[in-house]
């Protein structure tokens, strides 16, 4: 099976992207062989910033955007929408690779479920 999950939120001041890679990271332990793919929209392409820093005992999207990524999950960020912020040549989190529409499309073809958050 394969899973989209499109994320459109920033990675803090709602919880969107924090459940959105809990479902990920769940999906993945509990169904190993289901695909897991995670497209960062809008204001989630921060999701995809490498040297996040947050408070003692507060989730850090970038440890969970790594931990999908070590597990096998595919995770893109809008192109666009990192120029639109003026991120697209700054560090991403290790595993996340800017992408498109074109791509976003593919996936969505290819994904028998999709999420969005």
């Amino acid at each position: 099976m394969n899973i989209l999950i499109l994320i459109n939120d920033a990675p803090y001041g709602t919880e969107k992207a924090y459940n959105a890679f809990r479902l990920a990271m769940a999906l993945q332990k509990d169904h190993p062989t289901v695909q897991v793919n995670v497209f960062l929209m809008a204001d989630a392409v921060g999701c995809g910033i490498a040297n996040q820093t947050t408070p003692q005992g507060y989730y850090n999207i970038e440890r969970m955007v790594k931990s999908v990524a070590s597990h096998g999950g595919k995770i893109k960020a809008c192109g666009t929408c990192a120029d639109a912020r003026g991120i697209r040549n700054i560090q991403l989190a290790e595993g996340v690779e800017i992408s498109n529409m074109a791509e976003l499309a593919q996936w969505t073809i290819e994904a028998e479920k999709v999420f969005t958050f």
